[in-house]
């Protein structure tokens, strides 16, 4: 069977497909029951939660790798690789794909990254599926967090999933491609969110307390760098990165010629507008253009917030964070421009917005105003169940 003939959806190999999922997730699992086996399960849990925070944030950083290395589409159908659970059983189908299109989407490699990928997503999903039972069998000993939670979280992680399936199916299509990146950003924040306080109640610490203004433009400044992190996918999806070669100007004008109506049209195929007519020149220059001026003002803002910080002297850790990866984020997205998008500082780009959300949440959620804490009761200082 042809790639144009293989179906979009073929179920044969799901459950191949969880089952080596499963496996990837035994040694994460394994892992934390080796370092918490003195340990109370409370404790067990928060690691398990830490550990998995830091796989997704890697998942995110190879999705961006699947993504830039235009292996996405290296099985054109899901959950498995022309009706297989890996590339391996689809050795004929790829070769016959490649032979007909030498330069188009489907090769063994890029197909191993994609399959490579989807078992990643797959692990991390069985290993949120743990976290809920666990924190399900532990309510009542977390007073701190509350087991829907990481149950909105396996809700949110199987929207995800959907989400990766139609980035195949329909065939990178743009609007699905970023609401993919998006659902990984809030992943990392739930994750983030269950981390933290779990950690603040293993070890017997409270929130730290803001002046409300401080508070305020911390919560300011993660709402500015989410949308950035939107914008920054789109120029991605839609292969705008090199629609200005130059810095500080853009194709040696300050205000180059720009369509947005285009550029913004978000419901439509990949490098086509809705009318069925190629995309502008214009409009990849427009995406492009936003996410800079966007990028100047959120990269103010955020220097304004570690100064902030650094005077009240609070968030100290979350501040140097911020500051570095600020810098990281100023230094790759140069490179991505004056470079022609190198693949290393691509997928770095992506992967300081991600970790500049997961600062940004480990602040909020480590943090209350001076007046929700007046108002708050004490947090147990220690958990011994």
């Amino acid at each position: 069977m042809t790639s144009t003939q293989q179906s979009l959806y073929d179920l044969a190999p799901l459950i191949e497909v969880m089952a080596l999922g499963a496996a990837i997730a035994l040694g994460p699992l394994a892992w934390v029951w080796w370092r918490g086996r003195g340990g109370t399960p409370v404790r067990r849990l928060q690691a398990l939660t830490v550990l998995t925070l830091f796989l997704t944030f890697d998942l995110v950083m190879f999705g961006a790798f699947t993504r830039l290395t235009d292996s996405g589409l290296g099985c054109p159908d899901w959950p498995g690789c022309y009706g297989n659970a890996s590339p391996v059983g689809a050795v004929a189908e790829i070769s016959a794909a490649q032979q007909a299109m030498p330069t188009g989407p489907v090769t063994h490699g890029k197909a191993w990254v994609e399959m490579i990928h989807r078992y990643l997503a797959t692990g991390v999903g069985v290993l949120i599926i743990v976290l809920t039972v666990g924190a399900w069998r532990q309510r009542g000993r977390t007073p701190a967090l509350s087991p829907w939670w990481p149950t909105a979280t396996l809700v949110w992680v199987c929207l995800q999933g959907a989400f990766g399936a139609l980035t195949v199916t329909m065939k990178l299509f743009p609007a699905i491609v970023t609401l993919h990146l998006i659902g990984g950003l809030v992943l990392l924040v739930l994750l983030c969110v269950q981390a933290v306080r779990q950690t603040q109640m293993t070890q017997g610490a409270a929130p730290v307390a803001l002046q409300g203004g401080l508070r305020w433009l911390l919560g300011g400044a993660a709402v500015l760098v989410a949308l950035q992190s939107v914008l920054g996918g789109w120029v991605s999806t839609n292969y705008a990165v090199l629609a200005c070669t130059t810095f500080p100007q853009c194709q040696g004008s300050w205000w180059p010629d720009m369509a947005f109506a285009e550029g913004f049209q978000i419901w439509r195929a990949l490098g086509v507008l809705q009318d069925g007519s190629h995309i502008s020149f214009a409009a990849l220059t427009a995406i492009h253009y936003v996410h800079r001026l966007a990028a100047y003002g959120v990269l103010l803002v955020l220097g304004l917030l570690v100064w902030r910080l650094a005077r009240a002297g609070q968030l100290r850790d979350q501040a140097r964070w911020l500051a570095g990866l600020s810098l990281l984020q100023f230094v790759t997205g140069l490179s991505n421009v004056v470079l022609d998008w190198p693949l290393v500082a691509a997928v770095l780009h992506t992967g300081g917005a991600a970790a500049l959300i997961v600062v940004l949440t480990w602040a909020l959620a480590a943090s209350r105003s001076m007046a929700d804490t007046a108002r708050a009761p004490s947090i147990p200082r220690r958990v011994s169940a």
